[in-house]
């Protein structure tokens, strides 16, 4: 997701978003594993957007 799409969000959908690409992270475990992953890269852009909205969202509880 861009920067400006996530600073749109709410705090409750931060959160879910937060969640849905927890359990894609552990979905991609397996597949890299069983070597059935098809875009690896999409790994780091997971991991890098989970980043980003934790810090979105300790910026909006600390205003």
């Amino acid at each position: 997701m861009k920067k400006n799409e996530l600073k749109k969000l709410t705090k409750d959908e931060a959160i879910k978003h937060i969640d849905k690409l927890k359990k894609d992270l552990f979905n991609f475990r397996f597949q890299r594993v069983n070597a059935q992953i098809t875009d690896p890269s999409r790994i780091g852009q997971s991991k890098k957007t989970i980043a980003r909205l934790k810090t979105l969202l300790r910026g909006k509880l600390n205003a």
